[in-house]
């Protein structure tokens, strides 16, 4: 009989406003924890939490994460193109917010992604960027990575 592989989150971190959440269910369910960045900065110590700090080339991290997301992942990120990439590798994914990323809807996320992008482009500074991160968002986001341990544990 194999041993079954862990569960691994991988962290797209730079930006990601709820690691620290992420440490805390990563432990009570004994998930491994990859946090990847373009700069180090402090994680905990301990078996599970590995950091990753890959070049400063264009993508480096979201090529890290994606080569090793698979179905036994969780990649949080809140890069639309880095979530459509893991989708179609099989992972779970999320967004901090909790917002899951799916095979139905990340088609949409895409194209949202590139109009949005397009209007930028034309309002030369004129528009605002995404709402302020709120504590429903951080709540949710708790919800949705707790569900998808439990669901992935469960195999």
């Amino acid at each position: 009989m194999t041993t079954p592989t862990p569960i691994r989150i991988l962290v797209d971190a730079d930006a990601c406003p709820v690691k620290e959440e992420i440490y805390r269910v990563a432990e009570r369910h004994r998930a491994h924890v990859s946090v990847v960045s373009n700069s180090p900065f402090r994680v905990p110590v301990g078996p599970l939490v590995e950091r990753a700090v890959v070049s400063g080339g264009f993508d480096a991290a979201d090529d890290w994460i994606a080569e090793r997301a698979n179905a036994g992942a969780v990649v949080v990120t809140a890069d639309i193109l880095l979530a459509d990439r893991c989708v179609k590798a099989g992972a779970t994914v999320l967004a901090p917010t909790g917002k899951p990323f799916t095979h139905a809807s990340i088609g949409g996320a895409v194209a949202t992604r590139a109009i949005m992008a397009d209007l930028r482009a034309g309002a030369d500074g004129l528009m605002g960027g995404p709402r302020p991160f709120a504590k429903t968002d951080r709540s949710r986001f708790l919800q949705a990575l707790d569900a998808a341990l439990v669901r992935l544990g469960r195999g």
